[in-house]
Formats: structure tokens, sequence, C-alpha cells
């Protein structure tokens, strides 16, 4: 396997996030299809922010949630390229060819109607539940599939 110089993926954080019976948050996708749209709270790293920092900011603009507390992360950086439809438009100018992502794992100690979609200006889904840590990878668009698996198998631990 090649090194990849992850000069040229976009830098990025993503959350899972377990409840105290061991589930995960998953949300629904605006504007994506069926049946690949359902994913965990994930999104961009500022310059200079602190990754754990980013990782808790993008969990509270995206579901509205801020009572956690930290359980880990991953190891290193993973990583992902974005297909042609997804390099060829809306990530052309940032020329980046894909994502690396940090992941970390929280517990969810509030209350489920701490969730709050609409917490932030720019709405990223529009429905959430709870499932099982296994289901997400089969939830999720395939060219994030590998990451998906890689994130559960790191994280299996918090879910029992």
């Amino acid at each position: 396997m090649s090194v990849r110089d992850l000069s040229l993926y976009r830098p990025n954080v993503g959350v899972v996030l377990f409840n105290a019976e061991g589930l995960v948050w998953l949300g629904r996708r605006i504007g994506t299809p069926d049946p690949w749209n359902w994913q965990f709270p994930q999104g961009g790293v500022d310059k200079g922010e602190d990754l754990e920092a980013a990782a808790r900011r993008e969990l509270f603009e995206e579901t509205g949630v801020r009572s956690v507390e930290w359980l880990g992360q991953t190891d290193d950086w993973l990583t992902y390229d974005f297909p042609p439809e997804i390099l060829n438009g809306p990530m052309k100018r940032r020329g980046n060819i894909g994502q690396k992502q940090m992941w970390f794992a929280y517990r969810f100690t509030g209350q489920d109607a701490e969730v709050d979609l609409t917490a932030h200006g720019e709405q990223e889904f529009d429905a959430w539940r709870w499932a099982d840590l296994s289901e997400a990878p089969g939830l999720i668009v395939p060219f994030k599939r590998a990451v998906y698996e890689e994130v559960c198998a790191a994280f299996a631990r918090f879910a029992a």
C-alpha cells in the first residue's frame, strides 16, 4: 500500500455519539437520496483549530448536542477520495482530492430532547435516530464506507 500525501486531503473531524444503551446517533442528510443517506456528524476543521474543539463544534452545529463525555479518538487520520462528481463539482475550487478525518467518540449524557437539527444556520440533517453501530457502514455513501468500517471497528468497545 502506498503512503498518501495527506496535504492533498481536506482536514475533517467525525463524531460517533453513543447513548447510554450503546446505540449510535445517525442523521439523515438533507438532499441525499436513499439508500445511502444516513451518517455520523462530521465537518471541516478551521485553520488553527484544535481537533477535539472542532469535533465538539461540529457535533453542536449539526445536532444541537453539548451534553457529552469524551470516550476516545482514532489514532491516525483516516482518508477517503472524492468520487468524480464531487471532485469535479463542489470541491474542485478547493483543490483537495478527498478528506482526511480524525474521529472522536463521545457518550451522550443529556436527554433526546436536546437534539436540535436546526441549532445552526445551515441544517445538515432532516431526521435522526439511534441505531446499532454495525448498521452505519451499510447506510453511508459507498465512497465513505471503508472509513466507516474502520471507525466502527475502532469504537466497537464503546457500544458494549
